[in-house]
């Protein structure tokens, strides 16, 4: 399993879950801490304000689930599948991601900070005033994604592949876009600024 940031691993769960069918299921409100999902069927299923803290999803299926003010704190996300997945207003603070899919992922607020997504095939994916500070975007696949006003203050982007990446109205500051791939990425004019100099070039 691939390590968080700074070489912390995740913390221990005390409770497991198996092959649970939730294939449709409303989540209104519950709370879920150092809980191990494994092999369960979330497909569809709508979630408004539960918590889950420190737990592990291995082989869950978010397929077209709609998430809304949930949170994932610290939260660990083994092989899982996003496919038309919606997160609202959601908070996965320093939770990471290893060997999920995420097809046509739709995220729309909430703060994803040190969110670890290195590696992750984003592809299409769709993210929108998302707060994303320091977020681990090592070697992230953005190919025709949105990152549409987000805060990517300090984020990671070695190796990453933004090319034709609408990131108009994103703060781009402290980014080292000389190590990723940008040809084809949208930008306003501010941003332009802001790459110019990351690129050494003299704008007047």
């Amino acid at each position: 399993m691939a390590e968080r940031m700074h070489g912390h691993r995740p913390p221990p769960t005390d409770t497991e879950i198996h092959s649970a069918d939730w294939d449709g299921r409303e989540l209104d409100r519950e709370v879920h801490r150092r809980v191990l999902f494994a092999d369960v069927d979330m497909t569809e299923a709508t979630d408004r304000g539960s918590v889950f803290d420190e737990c592990v999803f291995r082989d869950v299926r978010f397929n077209v689930s709609v998430h809304e003010d949930a949170r994932f704190a610290s939260c660990t996300f083994v092989r899982c599948s996003f496919f038309d997945a919606t997160f609202r207003g959601c908070k996965l603070t320093g939770s990471m991601f290893d060997d999920c899919s995420y097809g046509l992922l739709k995220v729309e607020g909430g703060d994803w900070s040190f969110a670890g997504l290195a590696g992750a095939d984003l592809r299409g994916s769709s993210f929108r005033e998302v707060r994303l500070r320091e977020a681990d975007l090592t070697g992230a696949r953005l190919e025709g994604a949105s990152l549409l006003r987000c805060d990517l203050s300090g984020a990671l982007v070695h190796s990453a592949d933004l090319t034709r990446c609408d990131l108009r109205g994103s703060d781009l500051d402290g980014l080292d876009l000389l190590t990723a791939k940008i040809g084809g990425a949208v930008v306003d004019v501010q941003q332009a600024t802001v790459v110019a100099a990351t690129l050494g070039l003299d704008v007047r």
